[in-house]
């Protein structure tokens, strides 16, 4: 179970992380920075396990993977949105964070609740017994996310 932080449709990568951030790689530094405009109540409150819920087209914006890496440095541990921008999916990929579309989670949930999220079987719980079915990872997809990321998964050899 990871606690709930809901945001809303069209969140851009500058909104996540704003650009001047976009000068190091540092994940603790990324990580303070993570929603420090949007939600500047994210990054100081933020813990291991917690999932970020949003509305459409989460990540739309620039292309830089600084806006999936902050997330995930700040604990984020899944991403359950009503869809994606296309580079956005790919660069949570790309480092290994989960993410899920589901259209109907985010209307059915306060920020601050709780969900537990299981990429592999695409079943989103929520602690009152609703439960959600969406299509999980794909297994090629799974086990990039398994590994840690494309880096990790091609480094032990899995190409």
């Amino acid at each position: 179970m990871g606690r709930i932080w809901k945001v809303g449709d069209n969140v851009s990568t500058d909104e996540i992380i704003p650009g001047r951030y976009n000068v190091t790689t540092d994940r603790a530094e990324l990580a303070r920075a993570a929603l420090i405009e949007y939600r500047p109540d994210f990054a100081p409150n933020v813990r291991p396990g917690d999932v970020v819920v949003a509305g459409r087209n989460f990540g739309m914006g620039s292309s830089r993977e600084h806006a999936a890496i902050c997330l995930q440095a700040a604990g984020v541990s899944a991403i359950v949105a009503r869809s994606f921008a296309r580079i956005f999916y790919r660069n949570c990929i790309n480092i290994g964070l989960p993410i899920l579309v589901c259209d109907e989670l985010h209307g059915a949930v306060e920020d601050g609740g709780e969900v537990e999220v299981d990429p592999a079987s695409g079943r989103i719980s929520l602690p009152d017994g609703r439960t959600f079915e969406v299509e999980p990872l794909p297994e090629f997809v799974l086990r990039i996310v398994q590994a840690g990321g494309i880096i990790p998964f091609v480094q032990a050899g899995n190409l």
